[in-house]
């Protein structure tokens, strides 16, 4: 989110179901645990942030750096920190989100592997200290209205993708009522290159995820299909689903 926001909303909470919900003082979800299991992904549109684990081996899942902008209910975090055994960083700027998901929603105090950082995610990618520090990066930076990314310009995806290593992938959130994807997607494009572009369909709810990659390429059919099934055995995420609702970023006339 932006430093130029003064006033933070303060995180809220609320359960149906079994599930519980992280709220910004507004309806709009803005992530989700389902409390019999914390480590399990809620939100499908969160399953597919995922999806950059079809670029590499399972095998060296575990090696690889993986930061989030935005922390949402923390989900992402737990799961690559705890599921997938990642080194894990996540940054925040609302430390009312912070204290809720360690109060609420099982995220573990920092450790050897986990890093939480209360801080503008602007201002945490353009830091020359952060350049090629991680092999994944998933952006999902909404404020309480969730209109639109709050970070969604050509300067803050170049900051990204000086964050990611050669090789590094990054998936992002693009939803909102005033969020354009084709707009998004030629931001992208114009940082990254059309080559190293591609998207998920949208969920039913109207999140498109966007795969960026630091020049690594989609794999040949048949490791496509190995790594899917390696996923769902080992981490049950749906990514032979993935496999067929993938498209390469294709660059359309203005």
């Amino acid at each position: 989110m932006s430093a130029a926001v003064q006033a933070l909303a303060e995180a809220t909470i609320s359960e149906h179901e079994g599930v519980r919900y992280l709220h910004l003082g507004t309806p709009w979800v803005q992530g989700a645990m389902r409390l019999r299991s914390p480590q399990r992904i809620e939100l499908e549109y969160v399953q597919r942030m995922m999806a950059w684990l079809l670029w590499f081996d399972a095998a060296e899942v575990r090696a690889l750096h993986a930061v989030q902008l935005g922390l949402g209910a923390g989900t992402i975090t737990r799961f690559c920190h705890g599921v997938l055994r990642m080194p894990t960083t996540a940054v925040e700027i609302n430390a009312s989100v912070i204290a809720a998901c360690r109060h609420w929603f099982r995220l573990p105090a920092d450790g050897e592997r986990l890093q939480v950082v209360h801080a503008d995610a602007a201002q945490w990618v353009a830091s020359p200290a952060h350049r090629r520090s991680a092999q994944v990066l998933n952006v999902d930076l909404y404020d309480h209205d969730a209109a639109a990314p709050v970070l969604d310009d050509e300067a803050f995806y170049a900051a990204c993708r000086d964050v990611l290593a050669d090789g590094g992938v990054m998936t992002v959130n693009l939803f909102g009522r005033d969020a354009r994807f084709e707009r998004t997607m030629r931001r992208l494009e114009r940082v990254f290159g059309a080559r190293w572009l591609w998207s998920l369909r949208p969920t039913r709810e109207g999140n498109t995820v966007a795969v960026a990659t630091r020049a690594r390429p989609w794999p040949e059919r048949d490791v496509r299909l190995a790594r899917a099934a390696a996923i769902e055995d080992r981490w049950g995420l749906p990514a032979r689903k993935w496999l067929r609702i993938v498209r390469p970023w294709t660059t359309r006339d203005a």
